[in-house]
């Protein structure tokens, strides 16, 4: 298994991203024009689940979102087996914690043995080539 270190990954991220941008600002921009509080609220709360699934669906069916698939890399358990949706769940929350000290977690790849950012270590994952 060869792990991916940073360049790569990073594109991928940046991949998802502006997919990730594009839809939610058509989410918001649908509910944000009720022009009521609560239906923005609700607009919020659908844009979390959208990013939510989004990687849960792509790293459990594949491996690969669609950033990863353009860079040709993948998702997988340290044993080298499909992510299940528990370890996805896991990722997705230690993505969350990854960011929240400056990105801490996402930098910590360029120094670690194994390429794992804080994500990769709270669900026990590799990324490699696909």
């Amino acid at each position: 298994m060869e792990k991916i270190g940073g360049g790569p990954r990073l594109i991928a991220y940046l991949i998802d991203t502006i997919i990730l941008s594009g839809v939610s600002g058509l989410i918001t921009a649908v509910f944000g024009a009720a022009q009521n509080d609560l239906v923005t609220v609700l607009g919020s709360f659908a844009v979390a689940v959208f990013v939510f699934w989004y990687y849960i669906y792509f790293w459990t069916s594949t491996g690969q979102t669609p950033g990863k698939s353009i860079m040709k890399i993948k998702v997988v358990a340290t044993n080298g087996a499909k992510l299940t949706v528990g370890k996805a769940f896991l990722r997705v929350i230690g993505y969350a914690i990854s960011n929240l000290i400056l990105g801490l977690g996402f930098i910590w790849i360029l120094f670690d043995t194994d390429k794992q950012g804080w994500h990769d270590k709270i669900a026990s994952t590799y990324v490699v080539r696909a």
